[in-house]
């Protein structure tokens, strides 16, 4: 079997015959949707969804195969790492992707929640009815101002109403995307369930914007479903003292790269909010900064805010992998080993295991 995480579903999705490709990037979406909350599917389900794509078994079965896995005694369960729910909400996100149905209203948006976390989440499928804050990566552990909970239902329906009677007509693209962007972030920002929200929000979109004719690039929500929960945070904080105010740039950037195949750069360091650098033009392998050019400079700005992102997101994760801090990062693997050694040295963090199995933390 493959490892999960460094299985190249891009690659055996390219060897795959055409009628089956779609398959495959439903499945890549499905399991990349795992990534806003940390979470990695097994082996398991990596072989179940290759046998789908195949043709061998249908999504139900795929699913039904997953439930028996762990139902049965011999299943070896993740509790910590929490992933017999990434198999079971990937393998539901596959089968509701793969479907025509859809209705644009609240109650397909809380459908959507319960059929993902059924079994799961007690309160899978209902509205919490308590408020609640979250300790953001990008915020420096700062939280959003969700929804109250006394006002979640009235919410709901306000927003959904006045996007079911916006009028697209006539608007044009860029203003149209710029629209789906404030009401994606919108939704988002209400919040409604306890937990499970970004994935949620993400297979909404999908449907919703599917329904509207577009199509959908679900590649990229596998690749950047971090950076997507990220800038749906940036684009609804604020602390006006500090002069920060909600920047939906990002998630702008996201959707126009999902809907129209720009190539925005998504890169999470971008969105730390006590970083008020630019995104630095790429050349090459080397950092624009200004007028000067700069390569493996430790002391330089660009190198400065990269160590205090790998720094941010271990203290916040606990334990990572390199491929973990790549990701997030949004650096190279080398790049990232470089940094880790550097910090590393400087006596910041510390590596524990070989090969595969190394994580990080701080010290």
């Amino acid at each position: 079997m493959s490892d999960p995480v460094n299985f190249d579903f891009d690659e055996y999705i390219r060897q795959s015959e055409p009628e089956k490709q779609q398959k495959g990037y439903i499945w890549q979406t499905a399991i990349g949707l795992q990534d806003v909350d940390g979470l990695k599917p097994s082996e398991y389900l990596i072989e179940t969804a290759k046998k789908n794509i195949d043709g061998d078994i249908t999504l139900k079965e795929a699913n039904e195969l997953i439930h028996s896995y762990y139902e049965s005694k011999t299943a070896r369960i993740d509790a910590e790492n929490r992933t017999e729910e990434a198999d079971k909400v990937s393998a539901r996100i596959a089968q509701i992707l793969s479907e025509d149905a859809f209705v644009f209203s609240p109650e397909q948006f809380i459908a959507i929640h319960r059929r993902l976390f059924e079994g799961i989440y007690k309160f899978a499928g209902n509205i919490r009815d308590y408020n609640i804050s979250k300790k953001e990566w990008v915020l420096k552990g700062k939280s959003v101002v969700y929804a109250g909970s006394d006002m979640i239902r009235d919410t709901l329906n306000y927003d959904f109403d006045a996007e079911r009677h916006f009028n697209y007509s006539g608007l044009g693209i860029d203003k149209s995307i710029r629209h789906i962007t404030e009401f994606i972030s919108n939704l988002w920002q209400i919040h409604p369930f306890g937990e499970g929200n970004t994935r949620s929000t993400a297979v909404f979109s999908i449907k919703y914007l599917r329904s509207m004719g577009f199509e959908v690039n679900n590649t990229l929500f596998a690749e950047n479903s971090w950076y997507f929960r990220n800038a749906l945070v940036r684009a609804n904080y604020s602390d006006i003292q500090k002069g920060i105010v909600e920047d939906k740039s990002y998630l702008e950037h996201f959707f126009r790269n999902l809907l129209l195949g720009e190539h925005h750069e998504l890169k999470n360091r971008y969105l730390l909010i006590d970083t008020e650098m630019q995104p630095p033009e790429k050349i090459g392998d080397k950092e624009k900064i200004g007028d000067k050019e700069k390569i493996g400079d430790k002391k330089s700005a660009i190198n400065v805010r990269n160590r205090q992102a790998i720094i941010a997101f271990i203290k916040d994760s606990g334990t990572v992998k390199a491929s973990q801090v790549a990701a997030a990062i949004g650096l190279q693997p080398s790049r990232t080993r470089d940094y880790l050694s550097e910090l590393i040295q400087d006596g910041i963090i510390i590596a524990e295991g070989a090969n595969r199995n190394r994580v990080y933390r701080l010290k």
